[in-house]
């Protein structure tokens, strides 16, 4: 191994004269190069996007001795021949090609140490460029438990480079890679190329490269006496035909029932944190009632709307990071292809689809992990139909009000079941439509390293699932809050004093008539619902439900339930306390008696019940199919830089979830349940 010295004081000047020198971390996927630019950038961490494409820009900060560098992280590849977005930009990045950004000043080559004869043909082919370059060797630590010698300094002379041992739990190695980069980008030396391009054409090259990868590692390389290694005695049981499957349901069980249950005390800690707040604000503007309502409602709500699904987020992403660090996450998708395979999705979308029965939003983030584009596109389409958490609520009150009292306790379990599974049962078939019809996805090799078990490393781990957080608040949230302040504007103006007078003139006399002080806080409770169903009938958002009321009527759905359904865009749940409202009943969840009397006495002009259990499952099957959450809509946006991808997804889901209900309702209503 090549040990450089410590810059002097006149080349770390030098070094840092022309700004921040720009290294990029290069290598095939799961060797580890996440874990290193987590170890060498920490938080100084950015994530943006490369111009004219869907495609992550990771770069980060650190100080490799005296100099300023900027760290590419570059998307894991597997050669200079690009096959995917993905591995178009790292190639082009290394090339110079790529717009907006800077052909590297040196390369760290990431390998595992383990399988090192695998990464050395990528190296050989990356050498062509000349540039600079450092060997690192992740889980080196791992060499002596397989019994592996590596000749570091023979392999350094072989290949022209320094060749580094790093394990990026240990910050004296981390440091020691700091001060290499640093004299190395002082006095940078192109390398050249250690195998010549092979005139007969690229299968030609590609096995000249594996042959001199394998005697290379013949030179360098010494074995102990074969045995099996840990990787391979727990893949003889999380690989097998019956226990490997039990296991990863076991896996994802318990991932779900963490993103499902944990995160809820958290949740309700942030619902009350923002209530509380609401209430403090509320008690400096009682004279102000425009304002009031502004800021607890608009501001505040908005802004509760958005860090309220924060939790969910930290949570299933520790859980991604902590399979996908530990090298099981590569297992998974090997497990579920056969499963998924007739659909033209891979292993890969599972877990998206399954955490997506807790929230849509970091379900959609965690489809980052599939490479191919056009199956995650598909993935991204269908996860938004398994029914999140915030569609329970619904559920719980129109069950609670209909299904229960009719059919008893066994079908109104059945009823929550269905629900949760028809998503599913259809986000299959068109994950099969959109990959074979629509995206024209080609059949492709599913290929994936499989990379040795490892440890975890809590600070990767827990930097990675931040890092998600705060990219999901800074970014999808703006528009989320945005659409939650023009949401409240819509349901507050306008608010014409002639309502509000007319209801306080009919009380008037009612009041009078006793001096009972719960009496009357009963009249003025009833009262002031009253005035807030009319003043949100007279607004715009009223006035946009009765608009819109012929379009759902052959749904069963009255204006009511149109201004439900419109409310609810920015979160599913808030149809709850919308009908609260409209239904004169003050403030309500899905458990409150209040709501359910209502729903269940209401009757129409002609005195036949406006809700009936057929009105309540055609409506439950409408929230379990269409995309009413603006989180999810801004997610996608964000995941896809394009809002192209979110309409259609509203389109499609909005259009289904409309068929459905109408072939249920009509249905219903010829068999005679209406």
């Amino acid at each position: 191994m090549l040990n450089p010295s410590p810059l002097s004081p006149d080349a770390a000047a030098a070094a840092n004269a022309v700004g921040p020198r720009t290294v990029a971390l290069v290598g095939s996927p799961n060797t580890g190069k996440s874990s290193l630019f987590s170890a060498l950038c920490g938080l100084h961490q950015k994530v943006g996007n490369y111009p004219g494409v869907t495609v992550d820009k990771k770069h980060g900060l650190t100080r490799a001795g005296s100099v300023d560098v900027d760290i590419l992280d570059l998307p894991g590849f597997y050669g200079l021949a690009p096959k995917s977005p993905d591995e178009r930009v790292t190639v082009d990045a290394l090339q110079g090609n790529l717009a907006g950004t800077a052909r590297p000043d040196l390369l760290l080559f990431v390998a595992e140490a383990t399988h090192l004869e695998r990464h050395l043909p990528l190296f050989a082919e990356i050498s062509r460029l000349g540039l600079p370059t450092v060997l690192v060797l992740t889980m080196a630590d791992l060499l002596e438990s397989n019994g592996i010698r590596l000749d570091l300094t023979v392999l350094s002379e072989r290949l022209g480079v320094p060749v580094l041992p790093v394990n990026t739990y240990d910050a004296a190695d981390v440091n020691k890679l700091r001060n290499i980069l640093g004299e190395c980008l002082a006095e940078p030396a192109p390398i050249e190329a250690v195998v010549a391009p092979a005139p007969e054409g690229d299968i030609a090259d590609l096995g000249n490269r594996f042959r001199w990868s394998r005697d290379l590692i013949a030179d360098v390389e010494g074995r102990g006496p074969a045995k099996r290694s840990f990787s391979q005695r727990l893949d003889r049981w999380l690989l097998h035909r019956f226990f490997g499957p039990v296991f990863f349901i076991v896996a994802m069980y318990l991932t779900f029932q963490a993103v499902y249950t944990w995160a809820g005390p958290l949740m309700d800690l942030i619902e009350s944190a923002f209530a509380g707040l609401a209430a403090f604000a509320g008690g400096f503007l009682a004279d102000m009632p425009m304002l009031d309502a502004l800021v607890q409602n608009g501001l505040i709500g908005g802004v509760g709307s958005v860090v309220i699904f924060l939790p969910q987020i930290l949570i299933l992403f520790t859980f991604v990071a902590i399979m996908e660090d530990s090298g099981y996450l590569a297992r998974v998708a090997f497990i579920m292809d056969k499963m998924l395979s007739w659909t033209g999705l891979n292993g890969r979308a599972f877990i998206p689809l399954l955490s997506g029965f807790a929230c849509a939003i970091p379900a959609i983030m965690a489809t980052r992990v599939m490479p191919d584009p056009k199956a995650r596109l598909a993935t991204i389409l269908v996860t938004p139909l398994t029914s999140c958490s915030a569609r329970l609520p619904v559920y719980l009150l129109l069950i609670g009000a209909f299904i229960e009292p009719h059919f008893g306790a066994g079908w109104a379990a059945f009823a929550l079941f269905a629900m949760h599974a028809l998503g599913l049962l259809l986000a299959l078939p068109l994950a099969w439509f959109f990959n074979r019809g629509l995206l024209k996805t080609p059949p492709m090799p599913f290929v994936l390293e499989m990379p040795d078990y490892r440890m975890p490393r809590p600070g990767s781990v827990l930097l990675r699932s931040w890092m998600a957080g705060k990219t999901f608040l800074v970014q999808a949230g703006t528009i989320i809050f945005a659409c939650s302040i023009v949401i409240w504007a819509m349901s507050y103006f306008p608010r014409p004093e002639s309502v509000s007078n007319d209801i306080q003139t009919e009380y008037a006399s009612v009041l009078d008539s006793t001096e009972d002080e719960e009496v009357q806080d009963e009249i003025v409770a009833e009262m002031e619902n009253r005035i807030a169903a009319a003043y949100l009938e007279q607004s715009w958002l009223g006035r946009l439900g009765k608009g819109i009321e012929p379009v759902f009527q052959p749904l069963g759905f009255d204006w009511r339930i149109s201004v439900g359904i419109i409310s609810a865009f920015p979160a599913r749940e808030v149809i709850v306390a919308t009908l609260g409202i409209v239904y004169t009943v003050g403030e309500v969840d899905e458990t409150s008696p209040g709501l359910k009397s209502a729903l269940q006495s209401q009757r129409d002009p002609d005195g036949k019940p406006s809700f009936t259990p057929l009105t309540a499952i055609v409506l439950m099957v409408f929230f379990a199919l269409c995309s009413q959450c603006m989180s999810t809509l801004a997610t996608v946006k964000r995941e896809l830089k394009s809002w192209k991808w979110p309409v259609f997804l509203f389109a499609y889901m909005t259009v289904l979830a409309y068929v459905c209900s109408l072939a249920i309702y009509q249905g219903g209503r010829l068999l005679g349940f209406g």
